[in-house]
């Protein structure tokens, strides 16, 4: 698929929002068509904009998101959804199951997650995309229901957490690169600690690292995110 996969992002609060438009940026093959924080804003801008993959909140100002998914599915509009939610209730996810979402992920959530069910979406329909007709093998790949690649955050190592590990990864959204000491301040950690998880993302081939000479001869290593 040579154009970008066109998103809407539904979500009540804007800072959200635009935090999950910069993960997209990061990412090749998406691009963000439009923003909207309520049912009548979101129902407006789909109408008009008809994007192909939706990221959408369940709690909305003057509604909720499986409103939003039902009224697409009894129009029969073309577009997969992605839920990203804090709701927990059972009863949710029961209902997103009905009306198909591709993914249901519970906030607060990681990046690396979120690009799982990114990555694994584009890769559906860029196959689909090229095939001329089924087979079985064809079929059950379509049908799977988790990422064909295992979570990364699963058994993270002992002194990692995800909420703190996810604070490092947005720092570098921007591509600039941080000292141990930066990064601490950046977070409100120190720098002991930022430096244990910029170590954690060289393990696991995020990031990369210099060693750079300060004014009075100091080496200090400055990570960047590795480029792929």
């Amino acid at each position: 698929m040579s154009t970008p996969i066109r998103v809407m992002i539904i979500e009540d609060d804007i800072n959200i929002a635009e935090l999950h438009q910069r993960y997209l940026d990061t990412i090749e093959g998406f691009v963000v068509v439009a923003i909207a924080t309520s049912v009548v804003e979101a129902e407006m801008q789909l109408d008009i904009l008809k994007p192909e993959l939706i990221l959408l909140d369940v709690y909305l100002p003057d509604g909720t998101g499986i409103e939003i998914l039902t009224r697409l599915r009894h129009l029969n509009q073309a577009c997969e959804v992605i839920l990203i939610t804090a709701a927990r209730e059972v009863e949710s996810l029961q209902q997103a199951m009905r009306y198909g979402v591709i993914d249901y992920l519970l906030k607060p959530i990681l990046f690396s997650r979120l690009e799982a069910a990114l990555e694994k979406y584009k890769n559906r329909a860029e196959k689909l995309h090229q095939t001329e007709g089924l087979n079985q093998s064809l079929v059950d790949e379509m049908m799977r229901n988790h990422p064909s690649e295992p979570n990364r955050e699963l058994g993270l190592p002992k002194g990692i957490d995800s909420v703190t590990l996810e604070k490092i990864r947005g720092l570098f959204l921007s591509n600039k690169a941080f000292t141990a000491d930066e990064a601490g301040e950046a977070i409100g950690s120190s720098r002991t600690t930022a430096r244990r998880y910029l170590e954690y993302l060289i393990s696991t081939g995020e990031l990369d690292a210099d060693v750079n000479y300060g004014t009075v001869g100091r080496p200090e290593r400055c990570y960047r995110k590795r480029i792929r």
